[in-house]
Parts: C-alpha cells; structure tokens; sequence
C-alpha cells in the first residue's frame, strides 16, 4: 500500500461531511483506517458517531461514491466498525473540537 494513495483517499474523503454536526468525517475521527491492496482494492472502515445514527446509510454512500471518482480504485469497500466506541473528545481534529466546543 502507497501511503501517498491513502493521503489522497484521507484527502477526498475529507469532502464528506457528517449531515447533523456539518464537519468532515476526517475531522470528527470518523474514519479508523484505509486498507489498500497492490490491486487498487480500498477497504475504509468508519464509525458513525452513534450507533443509531439515521444518516449512517447516507455517509457509507457518499464514501462509497467518493472512491468512485478514483480511477484507480477497484473494488471499493465500506466496513462500519464499532469498537472503539466513537469518542469526540480524544478523536476530534482541534478545529473539530473548537466547532463541537469540547475544547
């Protein structure tokens, strides 16, 4: 795996915001990794920030789609992960943490 691939998946994935808080998924700590095979297969296991969360079939869509527009992207995948449990104060990006007002 190219660590630059992932950059530029980290960097796309970027554009999708979390329709309830309005901030990138990248941002919030969302998104817990991105597997990518020799193959150009991409695996990105995400969390939601809960699990009733009734937007979470819309944000698997849009990374979904998101990986789409890569064309060297085959295969791709979205795997929900629970554990660990979402936790803003510890996986929020600053500038996240300032607009949720943790900081």
């Amino acid at each position: 795996m190219s660590s630059i691939q992932e950059d530029v998946v980290r960097e796309h994935l970027k554009t999708i915001l979390d329709p309830e808080l309005g901030i990138s998924i990248i941002d919030l700590g969302l998104v817990y990794g991105v597997d990518i095979t020799d193959g150009g297969e991409v695996t990105v296991r995400l969390t939601l920030t809960s699990p009733a969360c009734p937007l979470g079939a819309v944000i698997q869509g849009q990374v979904h789609q998101v990986l789409t527009k890569l064309p060297w992207v085959k295969n791709p995948k979205v795997q929900l992960v629970w554990s660990p449990r979402w936790d803003p104060k510890t996986m929020c990006s600053e500038d996240a943490k300032m607009e949720l007002g943790i900081l």
